[in-house]
């Protein structure tokens, strides 16, 4: 079983319990290969964070766009961030909307170990 704080120390929460989870019956060399793809596709929340905030301040709907989230960030984009509501909603649940691109992005790269 590999150590997940050694392979990938930059997780914590919630994100740390569902790759720990993932990646329990693996061993060492399967974990360092995830970790290293994982590593470059994840999105870290304080980015989406800085992003929601350049979204509230000029380009609605980009942090959307940076989680693969296209028609919501064109429909963000039209509307001013649904006037503003949708993007200040944003700021408040960044971590969900990180941990969910994560987590989607954690179960692609596991698909691809395997």
């Amino acid at each position: 079983m590999a150590k997940i704080i050694e392979i990938l120390p930059e997780l914590s929460g919630e994100e740390m319990v569902y790759v720990q989870n993932l990646m329990k019956d693996w061993d060492d060399d399967k974990a360092r290969s995830f970790a290293s793809v994982y590593r470059t596709r994840r999105r870290d929340p304080q980015m989406i964070l800085i992003v929601t905030l350049v979204g509230l301040l000029g380009i609605a709907g980009i942090q959307r766009f940076v989680t693969n989230q296209i028609g919501m960030g064109i429909l963000f984009f039209f509307t001013l961030g649904l006037c503003y509501i949708g993007t200040i909603i944003d700021l408040v649940n960044y971590q969900k909307i990180a941990f969910e691109y994560n987590q989607k992005t954690a179960n692609e790269v596991a698909t691809m170990i395997k």
